[in-house]
Protein backbone atom coordinates (compact mmCIF):
# COMPACT_ATOMS: atom_id res chain seq x y z
CA UNK A 1 0.00 0.00 0.00
CA UNK A 2 1.20 3.10 -1.02
CA UNK A 3 2.27 5.99 1.64
CA UNK A 4 -0.52 8.64 1.85
CA UNK A 5 1.42 12.17 0.17
CA UNK A 6 2.58 14.59 2.85
CA UNK A 7 0.38 17.91 3.18
CA UNK A 8 0.99 20.28 4.77
CA UNK A 9 -1.78 23.22 5.48
CA UNK A 10 -1.58 26.73 6.17
CA UNK A 11 -4.29 29.00 7.53
CA UNK A 12 -5.52 31.52 9.50
CA UNK A 13 -7.78 30.58 12.33
CA UNK A 14 -11.12 31.88 12.54
CA UNK A 15 -10.44 33.57 15.61
CA UNK A 16 -7.56 35.05 14.27
CA UNK A 17 -9.94 36.79 11.53
CA UNK A 18 -12.21 37.92 14.28
CA UNK A 19 -9.31 40.26 15.55
CA UNK A 20 -8.45 42.00 13.25
CA UNK A 21 -10.64 44.20 13.91
CA UNK A 22 -8.58 45.07 17.57
CA UNK A 23 -5.26 44.42 16.02
CA UNK A 24 -3.95 43.44 12.76
CA UNK A 25 -0.29 42.08 13.78
CA UNK A 26 -1.35 38.82 15.51
CA UNK A 27 -1.72 35.96 13.14
CA UNK A 28 -2.79 32.49 14.27
CA UNK A 29 -1.32 30.32 11.74
CA UNK A 30 -2.06 26.17 11.64
CA UNK A 31 0.45 24.21 10.53
CA UNK A 32 -1.06 20.35 9.71
CA UNK A 33 1.93 17.38 9.74
CA UNK A 34 0.66 14.09 8.79
CA UNK A 35 1.88 11.57 5.87
CA UNK A 36 4.94 10.18 5.83
CA UNK A 37 6.72 13.01 8.22
CA UNK A 38 4.08 12.10 10.97
CA UNK A 39 4.59 8.22 10.09
CA UNK A 40 8.71 9.05 10.47
CA UNK A 41 7.73 10.58 14.17
CA UNK A 42 5.69 8.05 15.36
CA UNK A 43 8.55 5.53 14.25
CA UNK A 44 10.80 7.41 16.16
CA UNK A 45 8.49 7.81 18.98
CA UNK A 46 8.02 4.30 19.27
CA UNK A 47 11.95 3.55 19.28
CA UNK A 48 12.49 5.90 21.85
CA UNK A 49 9.40 3.92 24.11
CA UNK A 50 10.58 0.92 23.48
CA UNK A 51 14.09 1.20 25.38
CA UNK A 52 12.33 1.27 28.92
CA UNK A 53 8.99 -0.63 27.97
CA UNK A 54 7.88 -3.10 30.35
CA UNK A 55 5.85 -5.88 29.45
CA UNK A 56 6.01 -9.59 30.31
CA UNK A 57 8.11 -12.05 28.52
CA UNK A 58 9.85 -9.61 26.78
CA UNK A 59 13.01 -8.30 27.64
CA UNK A 60 13.79 -4.02 27.95
CA UNK A 61 13.79 -2.83 24.49
CA UNK A 62 12.92 -5.56 22.85
CA UNK A 63 8.95 -5.17 22.98
CA UNK A 64 7.67 -5.55 19.76
CA UNK A 65 5.17 -2.42 17.88
CA UNK A 66 1.90 -4.10 17.95
CA UNK A 67 2.55 -5.48 21.33
CA UNK A 68 3.63 -1.95 23.00
CA UNK A 69 0.40 -0.66 21.27
CA UNK A 70 -1.71 -3.27 22.40
CA UNK A 71 -0.38 -2.55 25.56
CA UNK A 72 -0.10 1.52 26.51
CA UNK A 73 -2.42 2.20 23.03
CA UNK A 74 -1.07 4.04 20.36
CA UNK A 75 -2.30 7.19 21.74
CA UNK A 76 1.38 7.28 23.77
CA UNK A 77 3.46 7.96 21.11
CA UNK A 78 1.51 11.08 19.72
CA UNK A 79 3.26 13.65 21.95
CA UNK A 80 6.56 12.29 21.47
CA UNK A 81 5.85 12.33 17.89
CA UNK A 82 4.78 16.01 17.73
CA UNK A 83 7.94 16.97 19.91
CA UNK A 84 9.72 15.05 16.92
CA UNK A 85 7.98 17.74 14.44
CA UNK A 86 7.64 20.56 16.46
CA UNK A 87 10.56 22.59 14.71
CA UNK A 88 9.78 21.05 11.26
CA UNK A 89 5.93 22.57 12.18
CA UNK A 90 7.55 25.93 12.94
CA UNK A 91 9.52 26.33 10.13
CA UNK A 92 6.49 25.62 8.08
CA UNK A 93 4.91 28.41 9.43
CA UNK A 94 7.74 30.45 9.07
CA UNK A 95 7.99 29.82 5.20
CA UNK A 96 4.46 29.41 3.79
CA UNK A 97 3.17 32.45 6.02
CA UNK A 98 5.45 34.95 4.88
CA UNK A 99 5.13 36.36 8.50
CA UNK A 100 8.46 38.36 9.94
CA UNK A 101 7.99 38.12 14.08
CA UNK A 102 9.06 40.57 16.38
CA UNK A 103 8.89 38.52 18.87
CA UNK A 104 9.48 34.27 19.05
CA UNK A 105 6.31 33.00 18.65
CA UNK A 106 3.88 30.51 20.90
CA UNK A 107 2.66 27.00 20.07
CA UNK A 108 -0.55 25.03 21.15
CA UNK A 109 -1.25 22.01 19.92
CA UNK A 110 -4.62 22.32 18.23
CA UNK A 111 -5.60 18.68 17.56
CA UNK A 112 -3.27 15.39 17.12
CA UNK A 113 -3.98 11.85 16.17
CA UNK A 114 -3.05 8.73 14.21
CA UNK A 115 -3.57 10.78 10.77
CA UNK A 116 -1.24 13.50 12.31
CA UNK A 117 -1.28 16.77 14.61
CA UNK A 118 -1.84 19.83 13.83
CA UNK A 119 0.10 23.22 15.62
CA UNK A 120 -1.38 26.62 16.24
CA UNK A 121 1.41 29.56 16.03
CA UNK A 122 0.69 32.62 17.38
CA UNK A 123 2.88 34.80 15.34
CA UNK A 124 3.12 38.82 16.29
CA UNK A 125 4.39 40.95 13.61
CA UNK A 126 5.75 44.64 13.73
CA UNK A 127 2.27 46.97 14.26
CA UNK A 128 1.61 49.66 12.27
CA UNK A 129 2.91 52.68 13.46
CA UNK A 130 2.12 56.40 12.53
CA UNK A 131 3.92 59.42 13.83
CA UNK A 132 1.96 62.49 13.47
CA UNK A 133 4.31 64.80 14.39
CA UNK A 134 8.31 64.53 15.04
CA UNK A 135 9.70 68.27 13.71
CA UNK A 136 9.71 71.64 14.69
CA UNK A 137 8.86 71.00 18.90
CA UNK A 138 11.86 73.44 19.82
CA UNK A 139 13.57 71.11 22.53
CA UNK A 140 16.97 73.00 23.39
CA UNK A 141 19.31 70.83 25.91
CA UNK A 142 20.41 72.25 29.14
CA UNK A 143 23.04 75.03 29.67
CA UNK A 144 26.07 73.23 31.30
CA UNK A 145 27.62 75.46 34.32
CA UNK A 146 29.85 74.25 37.17
CA UNK A 147 30.23 76.75 40.00
CA UNK A 148 33.33 77.09 42.53
CA UNK A 149 31.06 75.41 45.26
CA UNK A 150 30.54 72.16 43.14
CA UNK A 151 34.36 72.59 42.41
CA UNK A 152 35.39 72.95 46.03
CA UNK A 153 33.39 70.21 46.97
CA UNK A 154 34.81 67.55 44.42
CA UNK A 155 37.97 68.89 45.90
CA UNK A 156 37.14 67.69 49.47
CA UNK A 157 36.16 64.33 48.78
CA UNK A 158 39.57 63.87 46.83
CA UNK A 159 41.09 64.82 49.80
CA UNK A 160 39.15 62.40 51.63
CA UNK A 161 39.86 59.84 48.87
CA UNK A 162 43.49 60.37 50.08
CA UNK A 163 43.32 60.77 53.79
CA UNK A 164 45.60 59.31 55.82
CA UNK A 165 45.01 57.61 58.93
CA UNK A 166 47.29 57.85 62.25
CA UNK A 167 47.68 55.85 65.44
CA UNK A 168 45.86 57.55 68.24
CA UNK A 169 48.05 57.44 70.87
CA UNK A 170 45.86 58.88 73.98
CA UNK A 171 42.01 59.28 73.75
CA UNK A 172 38.78 57.08 73.41
CA UNK A 173 36.70 56.51 70.11
CA UNK A 174 35.29 59.06 68.18
CA UNK A 175 33.06 59.25 65.58
CA UNK A 176 35.21 59.25 62.12
CA UNK A 177 37.48 57.14 63.81
CA UNK A 178 38.65 54.06 62.75
CA UNK A 179 38.56 51.26 65.30
CA UNK A 180 40.58 47.96 64.88
CA UNK A 181 38.76 45.97 67.48
CA UNK A 182 37.92 42.01 68.02
CA UNK A 183 34.35 41.09 68.40
CA UNK A 184 32.14 37.76 68.49
CA UNK A 185 28.69 37.86 68.55
CA UNK A 186 26.06 35.54 70.89
CA UNK A 187 22.49 34.59 70.79
CA UNK A 188 21.20 32.72 73.74
CA UNK A 189 24.41 32.64 75.23
CA UNK A 190 25.68 30.31 72.44
CA UNK A 191 28.06 32.11 68.98
CA UNK A 192 26.55 32.54 66.07
CA UNK A 193 27.98 31.64 62.57
CA UNK A 194 29.36 34.41 60.62
CA UNK A 195 29.42 36.73 63.90
CA UNK A 196 33.17 37.08 64.92
CA UNK A 197 36.18 39.22 63.67
CA UNK A 198 39.80 39.32 65.02
CA UNK A 199 41.71 43.20 63.98
CA UNK A 200 38.93 44.01 61.91
CA UNK A 201 39.27 47.98 61.27
CA UNK A 202 35.60 49.73 61.35
CA UNK A 203 35.42 53.03 60.38
CA UNK A 204 33.13 54.87 63.16
CA UNK A 205 29.52 56.43 60.58
CA UNK A 206 30.05 54.10 58.37
CA UNK A 207 26.70 51.97 59.21
CA UNK A 208 28.90 48.93 58.52
CA UNK A 209 27.08 46.92 61.50
CA UNK A 210 23.84 46.55 62.40
CA UNK A 211 22.36 49.85 64.50
CA UNK A 212 23.27 50.50 67.72
CA UNK A 213 27.05 48.58 67.16
CA UNK A 214 29.38 51.88 66.43
CA UNK A 215 27.70 54.08 68.51
CA UNK A 216 28.65 52.06 71.61
CA UNK A 217 31.92 51.55 70.30
CA UNK A 218 31.92 55.84 70.75
CA UNK A 219 34.20 56.22 73.74
CA UNK A 220 35.64 52.72 74.33
CA UNK A 221 39.79 53.63 74.84
CA UNK A 222 42.32 50.91 73.94
CA UNK A 223 42.26 47.61 75.15
CA UNK A 224 38.84 47.89 76.83
CA UNK A 225 36.55 45.27 76.78
CA UNK A 226 32.64 45.91 76.61
CA UNK A 227 29.36 43.90 75.66
CA UNK A 228 27.02 45.73 73.54
CA UNK A 229 23.72 44.41 73.67
CA UNK A 230 21.68 44.40 70.11
CA UNK A 231 18.63 43.88 68.34
CA UNK A 232 18.88 42.29 65.15
CA UNK A 233 16.53 44.30 62.54
CA UNK A 234 13.79 42.17 61.59
CA UNK A 235 14.34 42.63 57.58
CA UNK A 236 17.93 41.14 58.72
CA UNK A 237 18.92 38.46 55.89
CA UNK A 238 19.45 35.70 57.81
CA UNK A 239 16.27 34.04 59.60
CA UNK A 240 17.39 32.63 62.93
CA UNK A 241 19.24 36.22 63.56
CA UNK A 242 16.45 38.61 62.16
CA UNK A 243 14.73 40.51 65.25
CA UNK A 244 16.89 38.67 67.65
CA UNK A 245 18.45 40.50 70.99
CA UNK A 246 22.09 39.17 70.96
CA UNK A 247 24.99 40.44 72.54
CA UNK A 248 28.65 41.31 70.95
CA UNK A 249 31.73 40.95 73.21
CA UNK A 250 34.44 43.31 71.86
CA UNK A 251 37.72 44.59 72.50
CA UNK A 252 39.21 47.57 70.78
CA UNK A 253 43.24 46.85 69.68
CA UNK A 254 44.07 50.02 68.05
CA UNK A 255 42.46 53.63 67.80
CA UNK A 256 43.06 55.37 64.29
CA UNK A 257 42.32 58.80 63.22
CA UNK A 258 42.16 60.44 59.58
CA UNK A 259 44.40 63.17 58.77
CA UNK A 260 43.87 65.36 56.09
CA UNK A 261 46.01 65.70 53.61
CA UNK A 262 47.74 69.03 52.51
CA UNK A 263 47.76 70.56 49.13
CA UNK A 264 51.72 70.02 48.98
CA UNK A 265 54.12 68.66 46.46
CA UNK A 266 53.87 65.32 48.28
CA UNK A 267 50.03 65.20 47.74
CA UNK A 268 50.76 66.10 44.07
CA UNK A 269 52.88 63.27 43.65
CA UNK A 270 50.91 60.63 45.26
CA UNK A 271 47.97 62.25 42.97
CA UNK A 272 49.68 61.15 39.73
CA UNK A 273 47.98 63.64 37.46
CA UNK A 274 50.00 64.75 34.78
CA UNK A 275 51.00 68.43 34.61
CA UNK A 276 49.15 69.14 38.07
CA UNK A 277 51.28 70.16 40.37
CA UNK A 278 49.41 73.06 41.84
CA UNK A 279 46.02 73.83 43.36
CA UNK A 280 45.13 76.09 40.96
CA UNK A 281 45.60 73.25 38.48
CA UNK A 282 44.16 70.51 40.35
CA UNK A 283 41.20 72.72 40.43
CA UNK A 284 40.91 73.19 36.32
CA UNK A 285 41.30 69.51 35.78
CA UNK A 286 38.26 69.09 38.39
CA UNK A 287 36.18 71.48 36.85
CA UNK A 288 36.98 69.97 33.29
CA UNK A 289 36.07 66.23 34.44
CA UNK A 290 32.62 67.71 36.56
CA UNK A 291 31.87 69.57 33.29
CA UNK A 292 31.97 66.35 31.05
CA UNK A 293 30.20 64.16 33.28
CA UNK A 294 27.36 67.52 33.30
CA UNK A 295 27.63 67.19 29.86
CA UNK A 296 27.11 63.60 29.28
CA UNK A 297 23.87 63.96 31.60
CA UNK A 298 22.51 67.14 29.85
CA UNK A 299 22.82 65.22 26.64
CA UNK A 300 21.32 62.20 27.99
CA UNK A 301 18.50 64.18 29.36
CA UNK A 302 18.11 65.88 25.93
CA UNK A 303 17.83 62.75 24.21
CA UNK A 304 15.17 61.37 26.93
CA UNK A 305 13.14 64.47 26.74
CA UNK A 306 13.13 64.60 22.97
CA UNK A 307 11.79 60.84 22.83
CA UNK A 308 9.01 61.59 25.37
CA UNK A 309 7.67 64.56 23.41
CA UNK A 310 7.67 63.10 19.83
CA UNK A 311 6.13 59.75 21.27
CA UNK A 312 3.02 61.56 22.42
CA UNK A 313 2.61 62.35 18.63
CA UNK A 314 2.36 58.58 18.05
CA UNK A 315 -0.36 55.83 17.59
CA UNK A 316 0.37 52.38 18.04
CA UNK A 317 -0.80 49.40 19.26
CA UNK A 318 1.91 47.79 20.84
CA UNK A 319 1.38 44.04 21.60
CA UNK A 320 1.84 43.35 25.09
CA UNK A 321 4.17 40.16 23.91
CA UNK A 322 6.82 42.78 23.01
CA UNK A 323 6.72 44.38 26.24
CA UNK A 324 6.62 41.33 28.09
CA UNK A 325 10.23 40.49 25.86
CA UNK A 326 11.80 43.60 26.68
CA UNK A 327 11.17 43.01 30.60
CA UNK A 328 12.32 40.12 30.03
CA UNK A 329 15.73 41.59 28.89
CA UNK A 330 15.75 43.89 31.79
CA UNK A 331 15.44 41.45 34.07
CA UNK A 332 18.29 39.16 32.38
CA UNK A 333 20.51 42.91 32.16
CA UNK A 334 19.84 43.34 36.05
CA UNK A 335 20.66 39.97 37.02
CA UNK A 336 24.06 40.68 35.97
CA UNK A 337 24.07 43.80 37.86
CA UNK A 338 23.53 41.78 40.97
CA UNK A 339 25.80 39.29 40.07
CA UNK A 340 28.48 41.77 39.45
CA UNK A 341 27.88 42.95 43.42
CA UNK A 342 28.12 39.09 43.96
CA UNK A 343 24.14 38.97 45.04
CA UNK A 344 22.04 36.33 43.27
CA UNK A 345 18.57 37.60 42.56
CA UNK A 346 17.22 34.93 44.90
CA UNK A 347 18.93 36.48 47.83
CA UNK A 348 17.92 40.04 46.43
CA UNK A 349 14.32 38.89 46.43
CA UNK A 350 15.28 37.89 50.03
CA UNK A 351 17.08 41.28 51.07
CA UNK A 352 14.30 43.21 49.60
CA UNK A 353 11.40 41.20 50.30
CA UNK A 354 9.81 41.35 47.62
CA UNK A 355 9.08 38.73 44.09
CA UNK A 356 10.26 38.22 40.64
CA UNK A 357 6.41 39.34 39.75
CA UNK A 358 7.12 42.64 41.80
CA UNK A 359 10.57 43.42 39.73
CA UNK A 360 8.97 42.82 36.77
CA UNK A 361 6.21 45.40 37.68
CA UNK A 362 8.52 48.27 38.33
CA UNK A 363 10.37 47.42 35.34
CA UNK A 364 7.14 47.26 32.95
CA UNK A 365 6.89 51.06 32.51
CA UNK A 366 10.56 51.32 31.07
CA UNK A 367 10.27 47.82 28.81
CA UNK A 368 6.99 49.82 27.77
CA UNK A 369 8.86 52.81 26.84
CA UNK A 370 11.32 51.14 25.26
CA UNK A 371 9.55 49.68 22.95
CA UNK A 372 7.39 52.73 21.97
CA UNK A 373 10.54 54.20 21.14
CA UNK A 374 12.39 51.75 19.09
CA UNK A 375 9.31 51.53 17.11
CA UNK A 376 8.66 55.54 17.05
CA UNK A 377 12.73 56.21 15.55
CA UNK A 378 12.58 52.66 13.08
CA UNK A 379 9.23 54.44 11.85
CA UNK A 380 11.32 58.16 11.99
CA UNK A 381 14.24 56.27 10.02
CA UNK A 382 11.83 55.11 6.89
CA UNK A 383 10.45 58.60 7.01
CA UNK A 384 13.76 60.49 6.72
CA UNK A 385 15.14 57.66 4.72
CA UNK A 386 18.09 57.14 7.00
CA UNK A 387 20.50 54.40 5.62
CA UNK A 388 24.01 52.68 7.00
CA UNK A 389 25.85 51.33 4.21
CA UNK A 390 27.85 48.35 4.31
CA UNK A 391 31.42 50.51 4.10
CA UNK A 392 29.60 52.26 6.86
CA UNK A 393 28.87 49.19 9.19
CA UNK A 394 31.72 48.06 8.64
CA UNK A 395 34.10 50.52 9.51
CA UNK A 396 31.79 51.19 12.98
CA UNK A 397 33.01 47.64 13.73
CA UNK A 398 36.10 48.24 13.46
CA UNK A 399 36.50 51.26 15.38
CA UNK A 400 34.18 49.52 18.25
CA UNK A 401 36.23 46.68 18.09
CA UNK A 402 39.43 48.53 18.37
CA UNK A 403 37.30 50.47 21.81
CA UNK A 404 36.67 47.55 23.27
CA UNK A 405 40.11 46.18 22.45
CA UNK A 406 38.48 42.99 21.08
CA UNK A 407 38.93 41.21 17.37
CA UNK A 408 36.86 42.37 14.97
CA UNK A 409 35.20 38.66 14.52
CA UNK A 410 34.53 38.22 18.13
CA UNK A 411 33.05 41.17 18.66
CA UNK A 412 30.77 41.00 16.00
CA UNK A 413 29.83 37.65 17.34
CA UNK A 414 29.39 39.49 20.64
CA UNK A 415 27.55 41.82 19.35
CA UNK A 416 24.84 39.68 16.90
CA UNK A 417 26.77 40.58 13.82
CA UNK A 418 26.73 43.11 11.34
CA UNK A 419 23.23 43.43 10.42
CA UNK A 420 23.18 44.46 14.69
CA UNK A 421 25.90 47.27 13.96
CA UNK A 422 23.94 48.53 10.79
CA UNK A 423 20.97 48.68 13.20
CA UNK A 424 22.42 50.43 16.07
CA UNK A 425 24.21 53.17 13.98
CA UNK A 426 21.14 53.57 12.11
CA UNK A 427 18.88 54.62 15.36
CA UNK A 428 21.64 56.61 16.72
CA UNK A 429 21.35 58.61 13.14
CA UNK A 430 18.31 58.70 13.76
CA UNK A 431 18.58 60.46 16.94
CA UNK A 432 21.00 62.98 15.75
CA UNK A 433 18.51 63.82 13.04
CA UNK A 434 16.28 64.34 15.57
CA UNK A 435 17.80 66.71 17.31
CA UNK A 436 18.19 69.07 14.06
CA UNK A 437 14.49 68.76 13.32
CA UNK A 438 13.73 69.83 16.86
CA UNK A 439 16.34 72.72 18.38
Amino acid sequence: MAKKKEETVVEETKETKNKKAKSNNTHEVVIKIEGETWTKALDKAFAKKQKTAKVDGFRAGKVPRDIYEKNFGKESLFLNAADACLQEAFMKAMDESKLVPVVQPSVDLKSIAEDGAEFIFKIITKPEVKVKKYKGLNIKPEKVEVTDEEVNHELGHLLERYTELSTKEDGAVENGDVAVINFEGFKDGVAFEGGKGENYSLEIGSNTFIPGFEEQVIGMKVNEEKDLNLTFPKEYGVADLAGKDVVFKVKVNEIKQKVTRELDEEFFEDLGMEGVDSEAKLKEEIKKSIEAQKEMDVENKYIDTILEEVSKNVEVDIPQEMVDEEVDRLLGRFAEQMKMQGISLDLYYQFTQSTETDLRNQLEKEGYSNVLYRLMLEEITNLENIEISDEEADKEAEELAKKYQMDKEDFLKEFGGVDMVKYDLQMRKTIEKLKELNK
